[in-house]
């Protein structure tokens, strides 16, 4: 998931950053991560570097699996007026009955804007780089971040959660951005 600028400059530092992000196709993307059980310095440079390449590829969130850690970590920057977080070993424990649809991208797969539902109120437990636990209660926006993110530590994409048609249409995108390369 992402957001738009239209500065030169910003999008070749986009692009850089984006070299370093697994994309569709790459079987890392499939695969279940593992819990987290050392909390220590290495764990927290981790969280700090996926926050850096999460905003030069001008992300909202990024998970571990998307740079090739199959990790439960995850960072999230949904508010633009508040400060970037990692979540450690996330699990979603509620989740409303209430859903709403909403155009998802990824960072892992290209330019390809898709429609999935999405829970709109979640709770999620986990914890911080210290190891301390989070309960993170989010709606709406959030709520639909940190679900597809969660999704990638689970190996799930945002294909296998839009419609079927759309789903064939993204999948044709994506083969022609790759045969364009």
């Amino acid at each position: 998931m992402g957001r738009e600028y239209d500065d030169p400059e910003r999008e070749a530092r986009r692009q850089a950053a984006l070299r370093h992000i697994r994309q569709f196709g790459d079987p890392v993307l499939r695969t279940p991560a593992s819990e987290i059980q050392v909390f220590d310095e290495a764990l927290r440079r981790e969280a700090e570097q996926m926050i850096g390449l999460m905003h030069e590829a001008r992300g909202v969130g990024l998970a571990a699996p998307q740079i090739g850690r199959l990790r439960r970590l995850i960072v999230l920057d949904p508010h633009e007026d508040a400060p970037a977080r990692a979540l450690v070993n996330p699990t979603i424990v509620e989740r409303s009955e209430d859903e709403e649809v909403g155009q998802e991208g990824c960072l892992s797969i290209g330019e390809v804007l898709m429609d999935v539902s999405r829970a709109v109120r979640i709770r999620v437990e986990g914890q911080d780089v210290e190891g301390n636990p989070v309960v993170i209660d989010a709606e709406d926006y959030e709520a639909r971040v940190l679900q597809h993110e969660i999704d990638h530590l689970d190996g799930i994409l945002i294909l296998d959660r839009t419609p079927k048609d759309q789903r064939k249409e993204a999948l044709r995108q994506l083969r022609e951005s790759l045969n364009a390369r």
